[in-house]
């Protein structure tokens, strides 16, 4: 089943625009950040960084990251899950040793930090607490 542009209904359309302005902002931010975090480490270094290049990369990672979150998005859905994990994101990262010890390093960080909780043990009944088969304990009032 095609969808006729003519045919769409005006409200489909300012959706469509309202995603495209949004994905816009989202894209000119990352790349603000992108530059501004190069022009930086550029001069921590004592090197700089022709304004093209830094554009590039800017474009380039922005990229990278909306492959990125699809694959994050398929590796959730193939778990049979909803939300996206700690181990998603690590396991994107499988091509890129470093960055999947930089990543696993993190996360155990973040789960040492995290109150441990008490795992609470199913009660399992024991045999003498079993009744009678067929027979009903009804407690004293």
């Amino acid at each position: 089943m095609e969808v006729d542009e003519d045919n769409r209904s005006d409200f489909e359309k300012e959706e469509e625009e309202e995603d495209d302005s949004v994905s816009d902002l989202l894209r000119d931010r990352f790349r603000l950040s992108a530059i501004s975090i190069a022009e930086s480490e550029a001069k921590r270094s004592g090197m700089e960084i022709s304004p093209p290049i830094v554009a590039c990369i800017a474009d380039l990672a922005f990229k990278y990251i909306g492959q990125l979150a699809k694959d994050l998005e398929l590796f959730a859905h193939h778990a049979g899950r909803k939300s996206v994990t700690m181990t998603d994101v690590i396991v994107s990262a499988h091509r890129n040793e470093h960055l999947a010890a930089s990543l696993r390093s993190y996360s155990d960080e973040l789960k040492a930090k995290e109150p441990q909780s008490e795992r609470r043990r199913k009660k399992v009944p024991r045999k003498e607490d079993k009744g009678i088969d067929g027979m009903v304990n009804i407690p004293d009032l």
